[in-house]
Parts: C-alpha cells; sequence; structure tokens
C-alpha cells in the first residue's frame, strides 16, 4: 500500500512539474524526435517573443529562417544589453513577463541567471560549441565571439606601418590618431591578465599621456569613424563591423594585436516564458548549422566549431561573463583612471 502510495506521489509531483514546465518531458527526447515535439508546440502558440541588443538588421535573417521554416512568427524588441537586461528583471519582478527568449551579452545573461530567471536548457547542438563557450549551468549558450580587433582607415594607414603590439602605438607617427570604445572596460581586464607585454596598464597610461587616445560610445559608431577617416585606427572593433563596411565599399579593413579577445553573445530562455516551446525551438535554431551559417553570413564569428572562424586559426580568449560581472567594478574604475580621467 505504501509503495502504490509513493509511486502515485511522485507521478502526481512530475504531472505537476511538467504542467509548471511543459518542455521538461521534451528535453529527455533525441534529434528528430525532440524538435518534432517542440515544434508542434512552438505552432500551438503562434509566436515567440525575444528581447536582444545586437542589430536588428543582422538578425532578421535568422527570425526570417526561423519563420519560414516552422510557422512561427518572432516578435522581438532591441536595445542595449543593459536595457534589455533591466526590462527582463523588472518584468519578471512584477510578474508581467512578455519575453520567451533573450539574445544579449553574456555578462547580462550571466546576471539574469543568478536571479534564477532562466531556463536549464539540454540542446543537442551544446556538442557543436567550441571550446569554453557553455557553462555547467546550461542555461544560456553562446551563439556568436564579438572577437575584438584593431580597424584602420586604409587610406589614412598604410598596412606596413601597422602595429605589431601595442607597444608599437608609442611611435610618434600614432599621435592624435588613435580612438578606442568608452565602454570597453571588460576588453581591458581581459587584456591585462593575458597580455605577455611588459608594464600592464603602465603602457597604455603612456599611450594616453604621449599620443592621446579619443573616446567613442559605440562599436557601430567606431567603425564608421574609421570608415570616414576621423579615426585612423580604432583598437576595439567588433570584427563584423569593419567587413560589413568594406563590402559597401567603405575604405577600411582590420588585424589582430595579440593577443585576441572576444565578448560573447548568447541566447536564454526564461523560465516562464509564456511561449515556451517557440522559445526552446529558436534558442536550437540560433545553435544550429542553419542558423550559425545565417549568422556567419553577417560576418559574425560562429560559435560552431562546424563553421571556419575568419580569424583563422589565431587563438581567441573569451571574455570570461561571471568574472566580468565579478570584477565589474574593478575594472571599470582601472579603465577610467587610465583613459577617461586622462584624456579630459
Amino acid at each position: 500500500m505504501r509503495t502504490h502510495l509513493l509511486a502515485a506521489l511522485a507521478l502526481a509531483a512530475s504531472l505537476a512539474a511538467t504542467a509548471q514546465d511543459p518542455v521538461a518531458a521534451i528535453d529527455r527526447l533525441q534529434g528528430e524526435a525532440r524538435t518534432r515535439a517542440l515544434a508542434e508546440g512552438a505552432r500551438r502558440e503562434g509566436e515567440v517573443m525575444v528581447y536582444h541588443s545586437t542589430q536588428t538588421e543582422d538578425l532578421k535573417p535568422v527570425f526570417d529562417a526561423f519563420t519560414k521554416k516552422y510557422g512561427v512568427q518572432v516578435k522581438d524588441w532591441r536595445s542595449s544589453s543593459e536595457n534589455v537586461m533591466t526590462r527582463v528583471i523588472s518584468q519578471t519582478r512584477a510578474n508581467k513577463i512578455e519575453v520567451d527568449l533573450v539574445e544579449n551579452n553574456s555578462p547580462e545573461l550571466e546576471a539574469l541567471r543568478r536571479e534564477n530567471m532562466l531556463r536549464r536548457m539540454e540542446s543537442p547542438y551544446f556538442g557543436d560549441l567550441r571550446p569554453g563557450l557553455l557553462g555547467a549551468h546550461h542555461t544560456y549558450a553562446t551563439t556568436t565571439l564579438d572577437v575584438f580587433v584593431a580597424a584602420y582607415n586604409t587610406e589614412k594607414v598604410k598596412r606596413e606601418e601597422l602595429p605589431k603590439s601595442y607597444r608599437d602605438l608609442l611611435d610618434p607617427r600614432w599621435k592624435d590618431r588613435l580612438g578606442i570604445e568608452a565602454e570597453d572596460h571588460p576588453w581591458f581586464g581581459t587584456l591585462l591578465a593575458n597580455s605577455k607585454e611588459a608594464g600592464g596598464d603602465k603602457l597604455f597610461r603612456d599611450l594616453v599621456a604621449t599620443n592621446g587616445i579619443s573616446l567613442r560610445k559605440g562599436h557601430t559608431l567606431l567603425a564608421n569613424l574609421v570608415a570616414s577617416g576621423e579615426v585612423p585606427l580604432a583598437l576595439t572593433v567588433y570584427v563584423y563591423k569593419p567587413e560589413q563596411l568594406k563590402a559597401k565599399g567603405a575604405p577600411i579593413d582590420w588585424f589582430v594585436i595579440p593577443p585576441a579577445i572576444a565578448s560573447l553573445h548568447a541566447v536564454g530562455v526564461h523560465n516562464r516564458a509564456p511561449h515556451p516551446h517557440a522559445a526552446a525551438l529558436l534558442y536550437d535554431f540560433f545553435l544550429s548549422g542553419e542558423g550559425q551559417a545565417l549568422l556567419a553570413s553577417k560576418n559574425f564569428v560562429p560559435s560552431s566549431i562546424r563553421l571556419p572562424s575568419p580569424l583563422g586559426d589565431t587563438p581567441i580568449i573569451p571574455l570570461e561573463p561571471a568574472e566580468a560581472l565579478d570584477r565589474h567594478d574593478a575594472w571599470l574604475k582601472n579603465f577610467q583612471d587610465v583613459f577617461v580621467r586622462r584624456t579630459r
């Protein structure tokens, strides 16, 4: 009698959990069976809401292909990475959740994970991710690597004079010709921890003091200023942007000053998503070969080992999201001490 009672209680608990998380049972499925089950649920839901920080025009091919393949409409809202995070937190605390899937910088997704707002996922595409791009938590997963590269105006700077190291930038030829994104303290903190060049931040303090460096807010803006010639050489531009501008005929190109560092863009599913099947299906689609190829077509560095990187075999150091969150204040203070206060 006791055994039957325990079994009944276990079944009731399992059914209750499934009712709260209708995708839980699907997580136990494999391969095509999983995809079919998610697609059936997604079609019943009819739509999926995405909050994201990537330029809409760069994600549109993924959204359009997903809708064409599964018949599920993608609605989206775009803002800065911080605004996306804040809106998700505010809605969740107010119990007025609209978002299903979040596409954002990984530190902001790490913050949502710590708030217990992201669902643990079991995607069949986790095995295709490059090493170091998936945490043991299995919530957010990297979709693209925003690799920091140096970009230069090809009419203002000759390729043969490009610096091979940051120390080379102390040369007087670079006076009043350099730019950097104004909020790249995670890049700087990671660079100082991984650079083999002696001197640490003293090198950059000397650089600012002797040659100066212009701070501009926004990586897209900075890349456009390089293309226009206003900033002949920028140190922190995401690799995909020079490629996009170059394809349109702009006089811009890029190169790597070692080490190559990457900010990670990732996707996560809200643990109370209004459209949980569609959210999980789109999560998988971002990581699939089809989704990764569409992102690569926009010059992003894909997270999948099945697609080539535009950097070839160049080693890439991922910016660790938990470290970026935990060391935010210290990294920001040092960045401002070196670049912001010295440039005033």
